[in-house]
């Protein structure tokens, strides 16, 4: 039993380092000459509007469930006016941006490791090497460099979508105007809201990009290996984003304290 526990430990500070290394590695390539500037645009086309669709859906019934859900207790409490301020703060600061990046380290992590594995086992990227051909830099730079970049844009598209579904329920139970609720939305979302909710996005992004291009760069032979690729992604990109926003959490309320 002691020996298992051991062995899972060596096992996991093993991938942590190899990870890190990894990480070492793209922050090495990622401000270097020549840049895959045409294969950055595609990842980002890609990665963006390829996963549009989703994360409307999302933050659609996001928005729409909390607000549903949430209102009858307001209405126990007399407050039901502050609504819009409640769903707000709650879309922008933590639900919008956590669900949107679990959602996205299923679509987008589990996209790049089985990608990245499929030419693994295939050896085209043995073949890029051979080629002269930098894969790294093609393969994993551009790809890590538009999940960072895009996910806060998704996450703030997905945030806008969550608000319009919960102002749809409030004009349909209560007869609030858009104008109304938005206006109360604003009022109530500062700066310090803001600035770390979209802040973490861009971490989020990074850990996505970093474990879906680690997990396929580094998939084992064989098709088995690419569908372990693309599983172990979405389960550790996923543990990242919450650790992330915990930490995401501490620094920011240390900050504002002080």
């Amino acid at each position: 039993m002691k020996n298992a526990v051991a062995q899972k430990v060596i096992e996991f500070l093993d991938q942590t380092g190899r990870l890190a290394h990894f990480a070492y590695r793209f922050f090495k390539q990622a401000f270097s000459r020549p840049f895959e500037f045409k294969e950055f645009l595609r990842q980002c086309f890609l990665i963006g509007y390829n996963s549009l669709l989703l994360v409307a859906l999302t933050g659609f019934i996001m928005g729409v469930v909390l607000d549903m859900q949430v209102r009858p207790t307001l209405i126990d409490f007399g407050a039901v006016s502050y609504m819009p301020a409640l769903v707000g703060i709650s879309i922008v600061r933590e639900i919008g941006p956590v669900v949107t990046a679990l959602i996205c380290s299923g679509k987008i992590g589990s996209s790049i490791g089985a990608e990245l594995g499929s030419m693994k086992v295939t050896e085209q990227i043995d073949a890029m090497e051979v080629s002269g051909t930098n894969p790294f830099k093609y393969l994993v730079v551009t790809r890590i460099w538009a999940t960072t970049l895009m996910l806060p844009l998704l996450v703030i598209f997905s945030d806008a979508i969550g608000l319009w579904g919960a102002y749809l329920v409030e004009s349909t139970k209560g007869d609030v105007s858009m104008t109304l609720f938005f206006d109360k939305v604003f009022q109530n979302l500062y700066i310090g809201d803001i600035i770390p909710a979209t802040g973490k996005c861009f971490f989020f992004g990074f850990a996505i990009g970093l474990v879906g291009c680690y997990k396929g760069y580094y998939s084992k032979k064989g098709t088995e290996g690419v569908g372990r690729a693309a599983n172990s992604a979405v389960v550790v990109a996923s543990i990242l984003v919450f650790l992330i926003d915990f930490l995401a959490v501490l620094v920011a309320d240390i900050f504002f304290e002080i």
